[in-house]
């Protein structure tokens, strides 16, 4: 098996990491200079799943499209890595994942959909990104527990909160719905959440596993 890397945390834990690649180097959310250090240290393989936003420098296109051209094999999905596959898809990288395909469609663009506040220490995430809630909301539309026009209403309240404080109690009580549709909302979502960066991590790592195990 190649050496491989991965970045990742809140999105996928290193404890369930290591199920699908147990000789994988797991390593915290990436920052700006963890690819090049990771590529000279002889990474083959580097997937990147989480990465930082507002703590440090996020990672760089430059340092990914430098391993690339050194050989280095890469994927993403999720979070960070999501958002940098879909940018540097062209020159190789691979990405995985609903996340991925929506960047790449360019059906959302920004950043911050995928950001999110989480405990360096733990690596368990403090906040609800906007992807997990859009394919909630969405989830919730097909069902018919809500409808498009509530929808719509959610996703804008959530896209005016700033996104390390985004959590699904603030977007639903902040929201326009009226009081009754806010509760049975919130215990709708106790079960019924979508976690779509875990998915997408999941299937990522289940690839990787597949192609070099």
């Amino acid at each position: 098996m190649p050496n491989i890397v991965i970045f990742a945390a809140p999105s996928l834990q290193p404890e369930e990491a290591r199920g699908y690649l147990p000789d994988a180097d797991i390593r915290p959310p990436a920052k700006r200079g963890d690819v090049t250090a990771a590529a000279a240290a002889g990474a083959e393989v580097i997937v990147i799943i989480d990465g930082v936003f507002f703590q440090n420098e996020s990672v760089g296109h430059k340092e990914i499209l430098a391993a690339l051209r050194s050989g280095v094999k890469f994927y993403g999905s999720s979070s960070m890595g999501a958002l940098r596959a879909a940018e540097m898809e062209p020159f190789g990288m691979v990405g995985v994942g609903k996340i991925f395909e929506a960047y790449k469609s360019g059906k959302i663009v920004a950043d911050d959909e995928v950001g999110l506040l989480y405990d360096p220490e733990s690596g368990m995430a403090l906040s609800d990104p906007m992807v997990n809630m859009r394919a909630s909301f969405s989830r919730a539309v097909a069902e018919g527990f809500l409808s498009a026009e509530e929808e719509a209403a959610l996703l804008k309240t959530c896209k005016g909160i700033y996104y390390p404080d985004r959590t699904y109690r603030r977007v639903v009580k902040e929201s326009p719905l009226d009081e009754e549709k806010k509760k049975a909302l919130l215990s709708w979502l106790k079960t019924n959440a979508v976690d779509q960066k875990h998915e997408d991590a999941k299937a990522c790592l289940a690839l990787v596993r597949d192609t070099y195990v």
